[in-house]
């Protein structure tokens, strides 16, 4: 499978979930969101640019998602009765709206495209309450093997009485997932977003308004060179896993993005490929001005 053909073969991985997502999705307890931005070479995954290539890259961040959105469905087809769940893509820039309704239709949109990190993550939790969920999570797109398990054990944390918030940190101080019961716009507040300090920022914020916050297992984003390799050492080595009280959560399969590995970069050897490239339709590998950064 080729980086274009990539998107097309995980299609019909969430297609086939789309009737069990469309059952629950609408009376769903908890909604999911995933902070997602459109495929374009260019404004995908840049951080990743060098090793990868501005093509090489979009065609990751298009994998990442169908595994991240797979993840989603796989845990709302799991989830409790009184812990369901529904997928949102929060996405951007604006206009890309054919992107994600193209790719992922088991999944419902919300545009979240604002200057500040902050804005977009409390407007798609916003917009999850609005839509009816009793519990609202925002999910990064960058933890493609992220435990199913723990989406789950998110949304039964949020069904549990009493206001309550959920985080998820990751390894670089920030946080992979943030669950809430309640739209504290204080939680995203006066945050050194895209740093080492927001995990911490965000566990000040909410014992400063006296709010429970349960912590999750950390886990980790790609997000450069050595994350990716760590990645490419998890899926095809086992490498990577991360321990909690003495047992080791089982990575998401991660089946896209393990398929877009293994043809472009079988040994881990990023920037260097292992066949010559075949062009991806309406590729421009040129840099282009980003917008928030989702």
């Amino acid at each position: 499978m080729n980086a274009s053909e990539a998107g097309g073969e995980a299609h019909s991985g969430v297609a086939a979930s789309d009737h069990a997502h469309r059952k629950v999705g609408a009376a769903a307890r908890c909604g999911i969101a995933v902070m997602a931005k459109a495929s374009a070479p260019g404004r995908a995954k840049t951080r990743l640019v060098p090793p990868l290539d501005y093509d090489d890259a979009a065609a990751l961040n298009t994998a990442f998602l169908h595994d991240v959105f797979d993840n989603i469905l796989l845990a709302a087809s799991r989830a409790a009765p009184d812990a369901t769940i529904a997928a949102y893509a929060a996405y951007g820039p604006p206009g890309s709206d054919d992107f994600f309704r193209s790719r992922f239709p088991g999944v419902d949109l919300i545009e979240a495209w604002f200057s500040d990190f902050g804005a977009c993550l409390l407007h798609a939790i916003e917009a999850m309450f609005a839509r009816g969920h009793k519990a609202a999570v925002v999910l990064n797109a960058d933890s493609p093997t992220l435990p199913t398990a723990l989406l789950n054990e998110t949304a039964a944390a949020l069904a549990r009485p009493g206001d309550r918030a959920v985080l998820g940190p990751s390894s670089d101080g920030g946080y992979y997932l943030l669950g809430l019961k309640t739209a504290h716009r204080r939680l995203f507040e006066d945050i050194a977003w895209s740093t080492e300090r927001v995990a911490e920022q965000t566990r000040e914020r909410a014992r400063e308004i006296g709010l429970d916050l349960d912590i999750l297992p950390g886990w980790y984003d790609v997000d450069d060179a050595a994350s990716l390799r760590r990645l490419h050492a998890e899926i095809f080595d086992g490498g990577a896993a991360i321990a909690r009280d003495g047992a080791v959560p089982t990575p998401q399969r991660a089946r896209h993005t393990a398929a877009l590995l293994s043809e472009l970069w079988p040994d881990g050897v990023f920037g260097r490929r292992a066949e010559p490239r075949r062009p991806i339709a309406g590729a421009h590998a040129r840099p282009a001005p980003s917008g928030a950064t989702i």
